[in-house]
This record gives structure tokens, sequence and C-alpha cells, in this order.
């Protein structure tokens, strides 16, 4: 593919030869034929260095030695860039295995693909041009959308609701009791966990996440959500459309999260409160109560940035305070005995 085919793609300018462009790769990993770029200045540096030959640049950018496409936004046009080169970056699953297990009551639409080992429960729908990974478990009455993608080893458990255009990575597990547990006559008795999980359309559920299902009514995971690898949703959480959440992070019972939310990874929330839309959540911090929408917080327990800084700044000063004040007594003590 030729430079000036890349540029036509991403709507950028090409400046240099038109050179032919074998893939992408990053400033410090790209080989000569490969096109890199530069969307970030932190990564300014591996520019001289790179071997690629090629590199996409924002318009401001000063020019360097070698052809280069200037775009308004560099990491967009890298997104295109990658599927130009990689249209379908997963294998196919194509046809169905001979070691599934199908149930004779299961609603397989066209173009289904299910790999080696899977199992598909009684009165299981799974729409058109779907796929199921290797030793993938659908348990009896779970819908299943269409060009969804369920990867090896995923179990959804009974009844469980999952939309179009979903993709489940390996090892999770959507739909497993939720943590009910209530103290009768000195001992934890089961509270049964009779509800659901739905997960609506465009969502991405990371590896080894769990999604547990409701006490009573669903825990629903929103459009567009993006959950990063071995987060744990509690029973009856909601989190509403387009929210994103990094890895590690936990979310206690019936907790509710607002849309375009973002979250850092190692996040602890609470249950039985509301998160307001487009709250921001740093890293590792401890969230027990609601703020504002679109405020960033961060900390434990979590407040507004800002706010957190100061005290960590005021912490710092604090064995200087504490010479201080114990000069302090020692002089006023002296005072005393005077």
């Amino acid at each position: 593919m030729r430079l000036s085919q890349i540029a036509d793609a991403v709507s950028g300018g090409l400046e240099g030869e038109d050179l032919e462009i074998s893939g992408i790769n990053t400033l410090t990993d790209a080989e000569p034929g490969q096109i890199s770029f530069l969307s970030n200045p932190i990564y300014k540096k591996f520019l001289a260095g790179t071997k690629a030959s090629a590199v996409i640049v924002d318009r401001k950018q000063t020019s360097i030695d070698r052809p280069v496409i200037r775009t308004d936004n560099p990491y967009h046009a890298t997104l295109k860039v990658v599927k130009l080169f990689y249209p379908e970056p997963e294998p196919i699953i194509e046809g169905v295995h001979p070691s599934a297990v199908i149930a004779s009551s299961a609603d397989i639409g066209r173009n289904v693909g299910i790999a080696a080992g899977a199992v598909i429960g009684e009165n299981v729908v799974i729409g058109d041009s779907t796929a199921i990974g290797a030793n993938a478990v659908i348990e009896s009455g779970s819908v299943i959308g269409s060009n969804t993608r369920i990867h090896a080893g995923v179990i959804v458990r009974h009844s469980v609701k999952i939309g179009d255009r979903v993709i489940i990575h390996p090892g999770a597990v959507i739909g497993a009791e939720g943590f009910g547990f209530a103290p009768i006559e000195g001992h934890f008795q089961k509270i049964p966990q009779v509800g659901t999980v739905i997960i609506e359309d465009d969502a991405d559920i990371g590896a080894n996440t769990c999604i547990d299902r409701a006490f009573l009514g669903a825990t629903r995971i929103g459009k567009g959500v993006k959950l990063d690898n071995l987060i744990q949703i509690a029973h009856n959480v909601e989190i509403g459309d387009n929210t994103v959440i990094a890895a590690q992070t936990g979310i206690a019972g019936s907790t509710r999260i607002g849309k375009g939310v973002m979250m850092g990874g190692q996040v602890g929330i609470t249950g039985h409160i509301e998160i307001s839309d487009g709250i921001q959540i740093g890293a590792q911090s401890g969230v027990s109560k609601n703020f504002p929408p679109g405020t960033t917080i961060f900390g434990y327990p979590a407040r507004p940035i800002m706010e957190t800084k100061r005290i960590e700044a005021s912490l710092k000063r604090l064995p200087e305070l504490l010479r201080q004040v114990a000069d302090l007594k020692k002089s006023v003590n002296a005072l005393i005995k005077d």
C-alpha cells in the first residue's frame, strides 16, 4: 500500500516520497518499509532513531528526515491505518466444530461459528454472525445477539442477555451468583440470586472479569461500556453507557454508575451509592459517596483531585511541622520554668 493511499484514507497530507508501505508499528519497533506514528509528545524522543520509513504526525510537527503524513489527530489516523493493514485482527471461527455440544432446543442464527468443546445449553438463542470460542459455555435460556464474539473459556450462566457486537474476552464469567448472605441465628444464610445480567450493544468485557447476576431484577452493563481485565461487578450494579473501567476495579452491590464515567485501575467503590455522569476516578481510589457530574476525584477516601493534592502536599510537610511543634513546646516549657 502506498503512502498516498494511506494519506487519502486518513484525510491527511503526504510530504515526501510516495513509498510502498508493508505495515504499521511503534516508533521503537518499526522496521524499514513500515509506517509509525507520533500521537503523544512524550514519545518524540524516539522519532530521530526510528527505523520506520514514514511517520504519521500532527500538522504542527516540524519536518523530519523521512516522509510524513500530517493529520489533525495522529492517534485517530493511526487507528484507521491499523484497520487498513489488519482488517480482521483475529481468526474467524467458521462453522460448528464436531466436538461442540449444542442442545436440540437451541436457536442458532446464520453464519454462527462455534469452536471445539463449546457447550450451548437448552433454549439458548444466538444471533447471526456470532462466534463462540473453544470451551466456552452458554447455559440454558441465555440470549446472545448478532455479530458478538464470545472468546475461549467464557462462562455465560443461565438466562443472561447479551446484545449485538459485544466482545467478551477469555475467562470472563457472566451471571454467576451474587455475593449475598444474611446473618441469621448465628450463621450466614445464602440469599438466592434469581435475577439476571444484561449486557447491551457494543460493550467490551475484559479477560477474567466477573459480572454477577442480580438478587432480583438485573445487573446491567450499558451500551458501549468498556471493561478491562480482572474487574468485579457485584449484583444489581448498573453501569451507564460509554463508561470505561480499568483493570482490578471492584464495584460493590447495587451501585449505579452514570454515563461516560472513567475509572483508573484498582478503584474500589462501595455499595448502594450513585456515581454521576462524566466523573473521572483516579487509580486506586476508594469511593464511598457521590460527587457532582464531571468531577475528577482521586485518593483514599476519594476527594476532588485538587483537594487530594493539597492534602498530599501538607502531609509531606508533616515531619517538619512536628519538629517545629516539638521545638516550640521546648521553648514554652523553658519560659514557664523561668
